[in-house]
């Protein structure tokens, strides 16, 4: 199903011959993101990012844009805690031309004075809309108490003073030291021909130099006692994230864990969705959602809640939590969880954008690619008692972290005695 490469100067290819669709996805994918940063260099790669779509050697900026969007294709980047990637999504017949924009995008970006002055001003704006938002700046808190001083506790974006502090040196430097052959992956999926672009890869990116793999800090986790951190603000309603250490990429309970979120909170028919919001209407939103890293990973239970019953549904959460320590899951509930699963990655490997992200990002993380078949047989392997140790071990109040957004000044004592995970 598919094919993987390693170029001569070290850069990895990997595809997806899908030749029933009309379109193709193609990425460029480079190891590097937030957790790669020192302090003084925090929002670098989310910079870099935004910088690389403002003009190339070959391409201006409203070229870069018209080039796929032009041709009915969709354009776009993102900056994780460990990846950079460009993408394009496009008609078939125009691939050699998207990889063609992209490439140049990565090999040759002008990184104008002009330009970093500008996007600097957006992205310093874009930091404070998300402290705006307290559904999406209580993550930040959360990763704080998670792994406070080091990379993987800052936020992405960088701060608004480690952004100012960039500049054109800092950028074009940082983008010499990461952006190298041995950190960087294309993958593809679609109506393609492998050797084809293989062959146009080798050429284009011949100049590459190879240099060593990006490297990055360790996490440290030595928390030792459940961590709360509350900011009072006068919202609405009442943003929660609460957040366990988890497992790494390629942990042994890794399918046991997604298990574990399909049961509490990635759906309707989850048990945090039921007992919070079906039965007692105490939040709007509510849900779970699982971090994977190199070395560590984290579990979180996010939520939105009526600012007059935070300590209730608290609790509530710590009861749901408890009962997955204390017995298993019945059978049903196992059955249905796994059968969501394996239907919801067969449901988005359908899609040549879903696809080309799968295998670009396993590869560029795992150095591994797994065929769908491959990976159903994982999942049917994992037993209901694997999804009871994955909670066990998640489920601990030493490794438990708080963050909460609202108007809660004078609750802190009662919500701290209520980060209580019952293990009897």
């Amino acid at each position: 199903m598919y094919r993987k490469e390693k170029l001569t100067n070290g850069i990895k290819l990997v595809t997806h011959a899908m030749p029933a669709r009309r379109s193709v996805a193609l990425g460029i994918w480079i190891n590097v993101g937030g957790r790669y940063e020192s302090p003084r260099l925090k929002g670098a790669a989310h910079f870099l990012e935004h910088l690389l779509f403002k003009g190339s050697r070959k391409y201006s900026c409203r070229r870069i844009k018209e080039s796929i969007e032009g041709v009915g294709g969709s354009l776009n980047g993102f900056t994780s805690e460990e990846l950079t990637c460009y993408l394009v999504k496009l008609p078939a017949v125009y691939l050699e031309a998207a990889f063609d924009v992209l490439s140049d995008m990565v090999l040759q970006p002008l990184l104008r004075a002009s330009d970093v002055q500008k996007e600097k001003t957006v992205i310093l704006e874009e930091i404070k809309m998300y402290k705006d938002l307290p559904q999406s700046y209580v993550h930040e808190l959360l990763d704080e108490l998670l792994w406070p001083d080091q990379p993987l506790g800052m936020s992405i974006a960088g701060s608004l003073e480690s952004v100012s502090r960039l500049g054109q040196d800092s950028l074009r430097a940082f983008s010499r030291r990461y952006y190298t052959a041995a950190n960087i992956v294309v993958s593809a999926a679609g109506s393609l021909t492998h050797s084809r672009l293989a062959s146009r890869i080798a050429k284009t990116f011949s100049s590459c130099g190879r240099a060593e793999e990006n490297v990055f800090l360790q996490a440290r986790q030595q928390q030792r006692k459940p961590c709360l951190k509350i900011l009072a603000k006068d919202t609405e309603q009442t943003h929660l994230a609460l957040g366990f250490h988890g497992f790494k990429r390629d942990h042994p309970l890794r399918h046991a864990l997604s298990l574990l979120h399909i049961i509490l909170g990635a759906n309707m028919s989850s048990r945090l969705f039921n007992e919070i919001r079906e039965k007692r209407g105490l939040a709007y939103e509510i849900g779970t959602q699982v971090k994977r890293f190199h070395d560590t990973g984290a579990f979180i239970v996010h939520a939105g809640i009526d600012n007059r019953k935070v300590g209730p549904t608290v609790s509530l959460i710590m009861k749901e939590l408890g009962k997955l320590r204390r017995r298993c899951v019945s059978r049903d509930e196992f059955r249905r969880a796994r059968d969501f699963y394996i239907g919801q990655l067969s449901l988005a490997l359908e899609d040549t954008l879903d696809h080309m992200l799968w295998i670009g990002e396993t590869t560029a993380t795992l150095d591994k690619v797994y065929s769908l078949e491959d990976l159903i047989k994982e999942i049917r392997k994992t037993t209901i008692a694997d999804v009871q140790e994955a909670g066990r071990q998640i489920f601990t109040e030493e490794a438990m972290s708080l963050a909460l957004i609202g108007p809660l000044a004078r609750s802190q004592k009662d919500i701290a005695a209520r980060l209580h995970v019952s293990s009897g």
